[in-house]
């Protein structure tokens, strides 16, 4: 099977999705004449032509707003937000617009539109670039959330995702786009809601999505060398949750570990934690943990980098007091 960057399965989905449905385009800031801040658009504007690949001025509020508009009236804009720290900008027409305009309007206004750019951390870029709104977004009816963790994912999603006829915010991380991995050749596509288990498992389930699958995966690997064999479960969108998945894994494994890049309070992990002290309390052998951001805002300096993200050490560290081996 061929190998592609995460960027170029997300730029093959959209490519797909427009020669197909000239109702499709794509519209933010860089995404024609630069081919993208991260050359996910790369090429698009000579295949298109600047009508379906436009270029916007730094106006978050604005283009998301017109965006809006043109989902109401028969379009299906994909949106790309350089980065979600800038969709705060334009948050009311994701939320207060785009989120509630079928409920609103009775069911007369759908809104088939994406919202996709790069979110979390990546490095060095201090507190007001660094922020991860899956929880966010996910708060709120009316939105769904996807947020895949390899090319395959990326590429089958974000086409389901444009066929959607609700708004979706679609998730990303900068620090994936190079990322490769197999992707299938021809026609294909994935369901909204439904999990992956990355890697099947007895003896504790950790439970993440997006850039953080990565990390769960290595620490996963390098608790099989303590005899730990750990179930993961990628939740690939974090509304709607698979929680039948999840709640199947813990019957099986008695033990809970969630990863996420967020800050703790009011996260995916809470909600995930939730439901399973809900729906299978009787099973759980031990607490529930979450590895989690820090409860503060990132920091420029490398090592406070480091200290407040998620890595496997910190979930080595949690699976094993979930298994009472410290």
């Amino acid at each position: 099977m061929r190998e592609l960057q995460f960027r170029e399965a997300l730029r093959e989905a959209m490519n797909e999705e427009m020669r197909t449905d000239e109702s499709i385009f794509l519209m933010g800031e860089e995404v024609a004449q630069y081919n993208g801040a991260y050359k996910v658009s790369q090429g698009m504007l000579e295949e298109f032509g600047e009508k379906r690949v436009v270029d916007t001025p730094i106006s978050e509020l604005g283009f998301a707003g017109v965006g809006v508009g043109a989902a109401m009236n028969g379009l299906r804009p994909i949106i790309e937000f350089m980065t979600f720290n800038f969709s705060l900008v334009a948050i009311d027409q994701v939320i207060n617009a785009a989120a509630k305009m079928l409920s609103m309007s009775g069911g007369h206004f759908y809104c088939p539109m994406v919202f996709r750019g790069p979110t979390g951390s990546a490095g060095q870029l201090g507190a007001q670039h660094s922020q991860a709104f899956e929880s966010w977004y996910a708060n709120c009816p009316g939105l769904k959330v996807v947020v895949p963790s390899n090319p395959k994912d990326a590429k089958g999603l974000l086409k389901t995702s444009i066929r959607d006829n609700d708004p979706v915010i679609f998730m990303e991380s900068e620090q994936m786009y190079g990322f490769k991995g197999e992707v299938p050749e021809g026609e294909y596509v994935m369901p909204l809601g439904v999990a992956d288990v990355k890697k099947e498992g007895t003896d504790v389930t950790l439970v993440s999505f997006g850039k953080m699958v990565h990390v769960t995966m290595n620490a996963a690997k390098e608790l099989e060398k303590q005899q730990v064999n750990a179930e993961v479960i990628d939740l690939r969108t974090v509304r709607p949750i698979d929680y039948a998945t999840i709640i199947k894994s813990v019957q099986k494994t008695n033990r809970l570990v969630v990863v996420e890049e967020s800050w703790p309070l009011g996260s995916i992990a809470t909600e995930v934690s939730f439901a399973v002290q809900r729906d299978a309390f009787d099973y759980l052998d031990s607490p529930v943990l979450r590895v989690m951001g820090a409860d503060v805002p990132m920091a420029y300096a490398p090592t406070l980098v480091e200290a407040y993200l998620p890595n496997p050490e910190k979930v080595i560290a949690a699976v094993r007091q979930v298994l009472y081996m410290n």
